[in-house]
């Protein structure tokens, strides 16, 4: 084999990564890779570049930002100590999970062989770490009333839609039919977040777990501000049991928006599930998407929503995708709205 079959092309590489060529720029982007150039300037991928990309990929998949995986790759022992510490939380956690359920599956054999039939709820129950969380109701216009079910509740569940889609009224009728849910607007910072501390202040419990997810956020990069710290209120706060949040960055900027998805990422199996409207990469990136994470698209064209699996080629990926933009660009465009004449 000569020196230059060694090298791959974006596609090939983002291929046999299982990523995308855009991954691969973002990446390059960023500074965490160098790829060589053809004599007619084309990036190409040789063994080295595909090491180092490999090992970007399998940070990512732990739930990490982009700027966290520079700084580990780079050596900062602080980071790195950070992510291992809430990686064996999250561990521990799975640990005693998976030892409840031991301790169900042995008391349903022990009825077994006493000759008593548990039942299929209570087996569902013993195997499943997490109990499942559905919901089902009737779409709101623009829909026709047609029905929408949703079988299995995860832990990050985002909602996409282009403008116009319908994608905020159905986030509203979502917070209605779910279980001690309820929606948070656009509407949460606009006292500057007056509102947020006075709840805060009011809740000593509430504030502590606010200073110390403001100071982990920080630690990552994120900028402290009126939005960021009305939305770790409404976040934090023991009730409603499921947020659903309009518009998650809404007053974020890129490396706060980063750093906000790597902390809810880390927040461990036994977390609450959130659910969060956004149209920010940032916010979803789709390289990033993990096992307990769902994607809930609502259609340009006003079709059923549909869960989409983050995988290039899948039905609904690409509309996913078109519906997202840097931050940069949602700066730009924030306050355009969809609206219907009276």
């Amino acid at each position: 084999m000569n020196a230059a079959a060694r090298f791959l092309s974006p596609s090939d590489a983002a291929r046999q990564l299982g990523i995308s060529a855009k991954a691969l720029r973002l990446y390059e982007e960023r500074g965490l890779i160098a790829p060589h150039r053809t004599p007619a300037g084309w990036r190409a991928y040789g063994p080295a570049e595909m090491t180092r990309c490999g090992e970007i990929v399998e940070l990512r998949a732990l739930g990490l930002s982009i700027g966290e995986v520079a700084r580990i790759l780079n050596g900062d022992a602080e980071i790195l100590g950070r992510v291992l510490t809430v990686h064996e939380a999250a561990l521990e956690e799975r640990i005693r999970q998976s030892g409840t359920s031991i301790a169900r599956v042995r008391r349903l054999r022990a009825d077994l062989g006493r000759g008593k039939t548990p039942a299929a709820r209570d087996v569902i129950g013993a195997v499943r770490p997490r109990p499942a969380i559905s919901v089902a109701f009737d779409l709101p216009w623009p829909w026709g009333g047609e029905r929408f079910e949703l079988r299995d509740v995860r832990l990050l569940n985002y909602i996409v839609g282009p403008l116009g889609s319908g994608k905020t009224r159905f986030a509203q009728r979502l917070a209605e039919a779910l279980p001690d849910a309820a929606f948070v607007g656009l509407d949460r910072a606009a006292d500057g977040g007056a509102g947020a501390r006075a709840r805060l202040d009011a809740d000593p419990a509430l504030k502590e777990r606010f200073d110390a997810s403001l100071a982990a956020l920080a630690n990552d990069g994120a900028v402290e501000s009126p939005a960021l710290t009305a939305l770790l209120a409404a976040l934090l706060a023991d009730r409603p049991a499921i947020p659903v949040i309009d518009m998650l960055e809404e007053g974020l900027d890129a490396t706060t928006q980063e750093a906000l998805m790597a902390h809810l990422r880390r927040r461990g199996p036994g977390a609450r599930p959130l659910f969060f409207l956004t149209r920010s990469n940032a916010i979803l990136d789709l390289d990033a998407v993990g096992e307990d994470e769902a994607i809930i698209l609502c259609p340009a064209n006003h079709s059923l929503p549909t869960c989409v699996t983050p995988v290039p080629g899948a039905p609904g990926y690409e509309a996913v995708a078109t519906c997202l933009a840097s931050p940069e660009v949602r700066a730009r465009t924030e306050g355009v709205i969809a609206w219907r004449p009276a």
